[in-house]
């Protein structure tokens, strides 16, 4: 299917890093999704409730990013990737995650795509 949502370059504030003391003030990281709906937009007859509510996603990542602390990036990734696919109507998500950490590069940054499980 080619019908994408974009979110692109939502920030979300979290504790992440591997040594104690970068966790222990939160950060500010970007997200970039491209979520794949399991059904074309064609058949959305211009009703919320027949689409993915972009709002909600970004809600639920930005819970899923404050809670806790993580050691990596890509744990972070895993976790956010797994609240879009828990979704209704999500198919797959592809998401980077960028961290702001290196003072002589722009951002640091890990890519994922996961899809839904079939039963």
């Amino acid at each position: 299917m080619s019908d994408h949502i974009h979110i692109k370059g939502l920030r979300l504030v979290t504790r992440v890093g591997v040594p104690d003391e970068e966790r222990d003030l939160p950060q500010s990281v970007a997200v970039h999704l491209t979520i794949t709906p399991a059904k074309s937009f064609r058949g959305f007859d211009d009703r919320i409730e027949n689409t993915i509510d972009y709002y909600r996603v970004s809600q639920r990542l930005r819970e899923v990013a404050a809670t806790g602390e993580r050691h990596l990036i890509e744990t972070l990734a895993e976790d956010l990737a797994a609240a879009v696919i828990a979704f209704d109507g999500v198919c797959a998500v592809t998401l980077e995650l960028e961290k702001f950490i290196l003072s002589d590069c722009e951002s640091v940054s890990v890519v994922i795509t996961r899809a839904r499980e079939h039963d």
